[in-house]
């Protein structure tokens, strides 16, 4: 019996729903790709048919828009993924503005927009438990938000093959991870003393209002503006800005630029922007 295939007519209702509900482009040779992924979610629900599962999607409130959305976003990420971005933090960044008093008296903030499996998040408490060592005052939190959640199920259980801390030194390793007592099993935990300060949550960044209530004092929002037209970057990137304290910053990914933008940021350093102090974007 051959595969079910993608019609024109349905690729490009999926594809619209996809891009305006989560802001992803889906061009025609996303096409095969957007196939592909989706057919592991007919097999789920046993349908023998994208005509079934398309009625499926838009006339059914069981949650299958989550399950789709899960699918067909990318998240690749890594422990200390661009490595750059956290030798600044922990070299400029933290000692400067921690001498400015953040996170001396209350908590330093930082947001992981995108946090996919956690890694990211987890990346940044393990830098800030490196500089709480040496600066016992500072304390911290961590909000890692991602629209899938699958991923958010992975990063809140902070359990990963050992292989994915391949970029992590071994002294961090001993320090932050703890071994499986299943040695077959060659899996790794973060220790408690990360994971308390860690908070995942769904979020679509698409979404013109944040609930959450506080500024923060850094962002990591790397490799998502990069999949949204130029519109909906210029959007979330000036409400990011409205969730930075003044004199906050924003990392982007490497390949990702604010070069063409109006908001009131300025380069410290490669993908990294500071909020003007006294701005009111």
């Amino acid at each position: 019996m051959p595969e079910a295939s993608l019609s024109d007519k349905q690729f490009q209702r999926l594809s619209a729903f996809i891009e305006g509900e989560v802001g992803i482009k889906m061009p025609p040779v996303k096409r095969v790709m957007l196939e592909g992924r989706l057919r592991k979610r007919l097999r789920a629900l046993s349908m023998a048919s994208f005509d079934e599962y398309v009625e499926h999607v838009f006339s059914c409130d069981d949650g299958e828009i989550v399950h789709m959305i899960d699918v067909v976003t990318t998240n690749k990420t890594d422990f200390f993924r661009e490595p750059e971005h956290f030798d600044y933090l922990r070299d400029s960044l933290l000692p400067r503005q921690a001498s400015q008093g953040w996170g001396m008296e209350k908590p330093f903030l930082a947001w992981s927009a995108a946090s996919s499996t956690g890694e990211e998040a987890y990346s940044l408490a393990v830098t800030f438990e490196e500089f709480r060592r040496v600066n016992p005052a500072f304390s911290y939190r961590i909000l890692g938000t991602d629209i899938s959640t699958a991923v958010l199920h992975v990063a809140e259980k902070a359990v990963y093959p050992a292989g994915r801390i391949q970029p992590v030194s071994q002294v961090l390793r001993k320090r932050y991870f703890l071994r499986s007592r299943d040695r077959a099993a060659d899996l790794v935990r973060l220790r408690p003393e990360v994971r308390q300060n860690v908070l995942f949550k769904r979020l679509n960044l698409m979404q013109e209002k944040y609930p959450m209530r506080d500024l923060f004092h850094v962002i990591f929002c790397r490799n998502v503006i990069i999949y949204f037209d130029r519109h909906r970057q210029e959007a979330l990137l000036r409400r990011l800005c409205d969730y930075l304290v003044p004199g906050g910053y924003l990392f982007l990914g490497h390949s990702e630029s604010m070069a063409s933008s109006n908001l009131p940021f300025e380069s410290v350093a490669p993908t990294v922007y500071r909020r003007l102090e006294g701005s009111t974007e």
